[in-house]
């Protein structure tokens, strides 16, 4: 059996979305972030070293990293489904877009939230103008351009094609979801990204999505 150990809005959401694609039995282990710090609980460090999550255990497995777990999903489970046919262009985009997702958008979004937090407590109140000169000078110097430089080229992308991968639903658009969720939650999508938001808009309405967030709890992101 396997079995999730999921943290409540984090990147495990996604692992419950595959699971529902492939109708695969499984259970989860829910894991609830510390109100204050927003970090995983010290229980996840029991499955593994890194204390993060998503983690899977397949019997005497364990499977961590998001990208992993898809591909060891995927491969194992899915019957050639959710993955393009060997040898075909379809199948290079879907692993450009299978590792772009953590490898290249995700760094710039966890930047932002983190120069957007910089001048809130815990910083001491005296450093707090300073703080914010900082964050401003990242913000307009490299983060907002790395931003747009990202989220134009996702949106050449979809102007293409509905899906990642080409004309079908694979498990690289699983895997891309969180990071443009993510983006869409904190306002970084405007009004010329009309194709990532008619992505979001397909990818909620599956109906394997929709009895994910039955299955993981509250999902701020969705």
């Amino acid at each position: 059996m396997i079995t999730l150990h999921h943290l409540n809005n984090s990147r495990s959401q996604r692992v419950i979305w595959l699971l529902e694609e492939l109708q695969l039995p499984y259970q989860i282990k829910h894991y609830q972030r510390d109100a204050r710090s927003m970090l995983a609980p010290a229980a996840l460090k029991a499955v593994h070293p890194l204390g993060k999550s998503p983690v899977i255990s397949d019997d005497d497995i364990v499977v961590a990293e998001s990208g992993a777990i898809i591909e060891y999903l995927v491969e194992k489970y899915g019957a050639g489904r959710l993955k393009p046919a060997a040898d075909s262009k379809a199948l290079l985009d879907y692993r450009y877009w299978l590792h772009y997702a953590e490898g290249s958008a995700m760094p710039p979004l966890l930047m932002n939230l983190v120069f957007s937090r910089l001048a809130q407590p815990p910083m001491p109140a005296l450093l707090r103008p300073l703080a914010r000169l900082i964050a401003k000078g990242v913000h307009s110097n490299y983060l907002n351009p790395q931003l747009q430089l990202h989220f134009d080229h996702i949106e050449q992308q979809l102007a293409q094609n509905d899906w990642f991968a080409g004309k079908d639903f694979t498990a690289a658009d699983i895997q891309m979801s969180f990071p443009l969720e993510a983006a869409s939650h904190t306002g970084i999508l405007s009004a010329r990204h009309q194709h990532i938001k008619a992505f979001l808009s397909a990818i909620h309405a599956r109906p394997a999505y929709q009895a994910a967030l039955q299955q993981g709890g509250p999902y701020d992101f969705a």
